[in-house]
Order: structure tokens, then sequence, then C-alpha cells
């Protein structure tokens, strides 16, 4: 029997962990990627690659591909998105 957790509290629980992974890990884990999201000020995050399948996030890719091209300026990928909007998204797809 599962708990279902308000989408607040998900969200909240989706960004603590992808902050955790990308903080305390220089190095990215088997099956994980690094991406760089934000304005101004990027900040890192490491999300499974399963996520990379998924047409959500096949859309912010094809945005970074078209506003990046292949140079991306953190030397990592780097996904032309808003903080919040890539944690609910990311969120969504830990869901499933």
């Amino acid at each position: 029997m599962g708990i279902r957790l308000p989408s607040v509290i998900q969200h909240a629980i989706a960004k603590q962990v992808l902050k955790l992974q990308s903080k305390n890990q220089r190095d990215v884990p088997k099956g994980h990627v690094a991406v760089y999201v934000g304005g101004i000020e990027k900040t890192r995050f490491v999300v499974p690659i399963s996520y990379l399948n998924h047409p959500c996030f096949l859309d912010l890719l094809n945005r970074a591909e078209e506003e990046f091209g292949f140079n991306h300026p953190m030397g990592g990928l780097t996904i032309p998105c808003d903080q919040d909007a890539f944690i609910h998204l990311t969120s969504r797809l830990h869901a499933c």
C-alpha cells in the first residue's frame, strides 16, 4: 500500500534529492548525467539517463540544441530552462 504525497511535497523532495546528488558527488554515478539549469546563475543537477528518453525531457534537449548547439558554456549539458520548471518536470518523471 503506497502513500500519495501532495505535489508540493513531491516537488520539495525531488528538489532536495537532485541538489544532494549534485553537491555530494564530483563524479556522475553510472546511469546518470549532469546537467546545468537556470538563467545567468546555473545549478548543476544529476538526473538518471532514463529521463533522456521521455518526450518532455527531449523537448528540453531540443531547446538546448537550438540555443547552444554543441557549444555548452558550462562544459556540460546546459538546459535553457527555469530551475523551478526543471524541478517540476523531474519530480513528475521521478513519480512515474
